[in-house]
């Protein structure tokens, strides 16, 4: 609401980050459930073994989505330079970076929601067969955790193609399937929420500091200085 919704340029950015992460989805749902239905349903560690697979691919399949989305950007900041009067683009590369993440990570959430409603549906309630009672608070913050990691490595990917800082996109990849690695640690949610968490804090302090952050600026900010 205060970053991106006042400016128009933004918005259209941010619905097309949404849209980018939105495709990606479709074409790793299509594979997987291919896979799924092409294999036999009564091997459980077949099945198992499609849905870790399916989750590695959608991962990578999404940041393949980010660098396409990259060069979309880049090409469109070229021509609003050229339109411009002054020569000068109305958003940086690093503004960019921050919308698009903010977009991929809204879209993740609103898909994470509504996975969770369809859950919260039933049949049955949670914890009746003695799993745990935690399942919806935990989802909400492992969703919450994505939306943050995703507008983080969307200003890290950025900068590293932006730099050819190749081992900053590798590194967001790593970062993206260990998070979502750790979901099969479920139902033991620590194994899960406590490492997301913990990358989500150092990839926040890597994107502030990348953003042109520094410890006397968080100071200022803080103590409301100018």
């Amino acid at each position: 609401l205060f970053t991106i919704a006042r400016d128009p340029l933004r918005i259209i950015i941010l619905i097309a980050g949404a849209f980018f992460w939105l495709v990606s989805l479709l074409l790793s749902s299509l594979i997987w459930f291919i896979a799924v239905k092409a294999s036999d349903p009564r091997d459980e560690a077949l099945q198992k073994g499609l849905l870790i697979f399916g989750v590695m691919f959608s991962v990578l399949l999404q940041e393949a989505f980010r660098f396409l989305y990259y060069k979309l950007l880049r090409k469109a900041i070229e021509g609003l330079v050229a339109l411009s009067e002054d020569g000068c683009s109305p958003i940086s590369i690093q503004q960019m970076a921050y919308v698009a993440g903010v977009g991929f990570g809204l879209m993740s959430g609103a898909f994470s929601m509504i996975n969770l409603l369809a859950d919260a549906l039933g049949p049955g309630t949670v914890g009746i067969h003695g799993d745990s009672q935690l399942y919806f608070l935990t989802s909400a913050f492992m969703t919450m955790v994505l939306i943050f990691l995703h507008t983080f490595w969307g200003i890290l990917f950025f900068h590293g193609c932006e730099h050819r800082r190749w081992w900053e996109i590798m590194a967001v990849v790593v970062m993206h399937l260990a998070v979502s690695g750790s979901t099969f640690c479920n139902p033991l949610y620590v194994g899960s929420l406590v490492p997301s968490y913990l990358l989500m804090a150092t990839a926040a302090a890597w994107a502030y500091l990348l953003s042109g952050g520094s410890a006397q600026n968080l100071r200022r900010f803080l103590l409301c200085k100018s």
